[in-house]
C-alpha cells in the first residue's frame, strides 16, 4: 500500500451458515464486487474484505464453510479491481485469513488479537502470533500482517500499557504494521494514542482502524500512515449498511 493509504472496508452480509444469513453465495459475491469497484473508482488505495455480518462471532477458528466463502469473495474482488486487497476473518481467525489470502492472492490480513490476552464479548481471546507466523512461512506467500493494538470491543488482560503492547506486537509478534482503534466500531481513535504507538514502534506503519470520517481524515493522516474506513462510508454512517456513494467523495 502507498504511504497515507486509505483502505475501504467491505462489510460482507451474513455468510451461509451464520445466524442471519439470507443471501446466496452468488448474491454475496455480486454485492462485494459491486462495492469493491465503487471503492476503487472513488480512489481508495486498498480494500479490506471482512465477514462483518457473521455476528455473533466465534472466539476460536471459524468453520471451513466460512473460509471457502471468504476465499471465493476475495478472489472475485481481487479480479475486479487493481488495488491491493486484504481480508479479516472475524473475530480473530488469522490462520483462516492467511488461507483466504493464499487462495485468492490477497496481499494483507488484519488480525484483531495478534499478541496478548483480551476479554471480549466472545469471551477470552489469546493472540496466536507464533502459529500465525509459522503458518505464513508454510504457505510461502508474502502476506502482510496488520495487527491491532488494544483492539476495539476488547479489554487487555496481559498488557494494559498501550506502548508496551505495541512493542510486543511489533517486535515479539513480528507484525508488519500496527492498527490503533477507538473503543468500539465507528468510535474515533485518540490521536494521542497514535503518537504513543509511533513513539514506541517508529519502524512500522501505523494505521487508524476505526472512527475515521471525512471531517477527521486530514488530521488523522497527519499523524498516521494510513486509515481503515468502514462505517463512515455506509448509509447513515452505520456499520453493515450498504455503501453510500455520497459518503465516498
Amino acid at each position: 500500500m502507498p504511504p497515507k493509504a486509505v483502505v475501504g472496508v467491505i462489510h460482507l452480509p451474513p455468510l451461509p451458515g451464520s445466524p442471519r444469513a439470507l443471501l446466496t453465495p452468488d448474491q454475496i459475491v455480486e454485492q462485494a464486487v459491486g462495492e469493491a469497484r465503487l471503492l476503487a473508482e472513488r480512489g481508495f488505495d486498498a480494500i479490506l474484505v471482512e465477514n462483518f455480518g457473521d455476528a455473533p462471532f466465534v472466539a476460536g477458528p471459524v468453520g471451513p464453510h466460512v473460509v471457502a466463502m471468504m476465499a471465493r469473495v476475495a478472489s472475485a474482488v481481487r479480479a475486479a479491481v487493481s488495488v491491493p486487497v486484504g481480508c479479516n476473518v472475524l473475530r480473530n481467525d488469522a490462520a483462516a485469513a492467511l488461507a483466504v489470502a493464499a487462495a485468492s492472492g490477497a496481499g494483507f490480513i488484519r488480525v484483531n488479537v495478534h499478541t496478548g490476552v483480551y476479554a471480549t464479548d466472545q469471551g477470552t481471546i489469546e493472540g496466536q502470533a507464533a502459529d500465525t507466523l509459522r503458518f505464513r512461512k508454510l504457505l510461502g506467500r508474502p502476506v502482510a500482517i496488520l495487527a491491532d493494538v488494544h483492539v476495539k470491543h476488547a479489554t487487555p488482560l496481559s498488557q494494559p500499557d498501550l506502548a508496551l503492547a505495541a512493542e510486543e506486537t511489533a517486535y515479539r509478534g513480528l507484525a508488519d504494521a500496527l492498527i490503533v482503534t477507538g473503543p468500539t466500531t465507528g468510535r474515533e481513535a485518540l490521536l494521542d494514542d497514535v503518537g504513543r504507538v509511533r513513539a514506541a514502534v517508529p519502524d512500522r506503519p501505523i494505521l487508524v482502524g476505526s472512527g475515521v470520517t471525512p471531517e477527521t481524515l486530514t488530521a488523522t493522516l497527519a499523524v498516521a500512515d494510513g486509515v481503515i474506513v468502514g462505517s463512515a462510508l455506509r448509509r447513515d454512517g452505520r456499520p453493515g449498511q450498504p455503501l453510500d456513494p455520497a459518503r465516498l467523495a
